[in-house]
């Protein structure tokens, strides 16, 4: 897939349709713009409902903290 968008003069893009159509993105919903060395990723960022219990079962132990720092 190949889409350009122009950059307006207040620094605002629209995001092509085929693209907010593949992502999933709808009216309203947040995406965060991640800086790479040869551009820029951008993903969307997940609602609290969707993430909500996601790490359930997970087995803490091992887990370090800020105490286990020197």
């Amino acid at each position: 897939m190949s889409a350009t968008a122009t950059v307006s003069s207040k620094f605002q893009i629209a995001i092509p349709k085929e693209v907010r159509e593949r992502m999933g993105l709808r009216p309203g919903q947040k995406v965060a713009f991640i800086a790479k060395l040869d551009g820029v990723m951008i993903v969307p960022v997940p609602e609290r409902e969707d993430i909500q219990g996601m790490a359930r079962g997970a087995n803490p132990e091992g887990y370090r903290d800020r105490n286990d720092r020197f």
